[in-house]
């Protein structure tokens, strides 16, 4: 470890350390007090003007939670998403700050398989449309409209968000288990670009509104990073907007309200058996249907909830659509360029599961998904 502690530039060993350790949420006296040094030598160390010890540094490395291999890289992804998302919290949530750790591991993750493996084409981004004063929702309705038509959604339901964002917007997509109450989240930086990262536990039509929030988020308040969670206010106008946009975006106003005047005119009423055959063809939850049905005043306020009181859900909606099975989603561009480093010899299985910090089961099964052959692996598709 002494040669490969000399051979990093000590300016970014420091710099490396410091952001490990605000990562871990560590205060550079319980730093010091690790090390058993003062204050101002850990300063020191961290501004690259002493150099830290073998033992110091393994020290340090085990209270922030991080491989010496990493500090030690000839090269390192600097993503530093954490420090971003703790600023912006009210306290000190676990389940949050661990999420935007996962988002930070993730993105820096692919970053660094790119400097390997070689950078996937991006789409262009779209433009931001910073929030204006006046109504957030009238701005939210024009964002999401003018976001379909510049890229030839038409009024046509979104099949796969995840694809969407990723293939069509450029964004930085991934999925992982999370706490159950994080939907998901949202970082955003100019070298790097906007990442969102999806709870995994939830199923298809909580991932479609969570996705579109965060494309809200992309295009209307671009710098500031967000956190989806279960339960929390609406109050800030950046989340009234994100909602809003989430809403027009997956459930253009137009064609609701056409289809919505279809099964008016076809049965005289409008029933809870249209409401789950629309949300059905929007790919959506019945209950952000029916809400933004009350949006458009299509249906009166308070639907939803006397729904509710009913017992609408489960039974009826498998009676009328059937068992919805969904399948297991895996970020497409980060396990393509895993799978590809492999290929390439580039990383060893060892060294991919640390980066994407995985076990080798798992590991195994997602690159197995991905094309990852063996010598009787299927030749390759291209045409001669």
């Amino acid at each position: 470890m002494t040669q490969g502690l000399s051979s990093v530039d000590p300016k970014e060993l420091g710099e490396r350390l410091r952001r490990a350790r605000t990562r871990a949420d560590v205060t550079q006296e319980q730093a010091a007090q690790i090390i058993g040094l003062s204050r101002p030598t850990l300063v020191a160390i961290e501004k690259g003007q002493r150099r830290p010890q073998p033992e110091e540094l393994v020290a340090l490395a085990a209270a922030y939670n991080v491989g010496v291999a990493e500090l030690l890289r000839r090269t390192a992804v600097h993503v530093d998403f954490v420090p971003r998302f703790r600023a912006s919290l009210r306290g000190k949530d676990g389940a949050k700050l661990e999420a935007a750790a996962r988002l930070n591991d993730l993105t820096a993750a692919e970053v660094e398989l790119e400097n390997l493996v070689g950078p996937m084409r991006r789409s262009p981004l779209p433009p931001e449309r910073p929030l204006m004063s006046g109504d957030v929702r009238d701005q939210a309705e024009d964002a999401a409209m003018e976001l379909r038509m510049r890229h030839g959604l038409g009024y046509a339901p979104i099949q796969d968000i995840v694809s969407l964002l990723e293939q069509e917007f450029g964004i930085r997509v991934f999925l992982d288990k999370l706490d159950y109450g994080v939907s998901g989240l949202y970082a955003y930086d100019s070298q790097i670009g906007p990442c969102i990262l999806f709870n995994s536990e939830h199923p298809p039509t909580r991932r479609a509104m969570t996705g579109a929030h965060e494309l809200g988020h992309f295009i209307g308040t671009r710098n500031q990073p967000d956190i989806v969670y279960e339960g929390e206010p609406e109050d800030p106008r950046e989340e009234v907007y994100a909602n809003a946009f989430a809403a027009a975006f997956l459930m253009p106003a137009q064609a609701v309200r056409r289809m919505y005047q279809e099964y008016q005119e076809v049965s005289g009423k409008f029933t809870p058996r249209h409401l789950i055959l629309m949300a059905h063809r929007w790919n959506v939850s019945e209950e952000a249907m029916c809400l933004r049905l009350e949006g458009l005043k299509l249906l009166k306020r308070g639907t939803w909830h006397s729904l509710k009181d009913r017992k609408f859900g489960g039974d009826l909606v498998r009676e009328v659509i059937g068992e919805q099975k969904s399948r297991e989603l895996v970020p497409p561009r980060l396990w393509l360029l895993a799978a590809e480093a492999f290929e390439k010899e580039l990383l060893t299985e060892g060294q991919l599961a640390r980066l994407l910090r995985v076990d080798r089961v798992r590991l195994r099964e997602i690159a197995d998904s991905y094309g990852v052959e063996g010598e009787n692996g299927l030749d390759a598709l291209d045409a001669d």
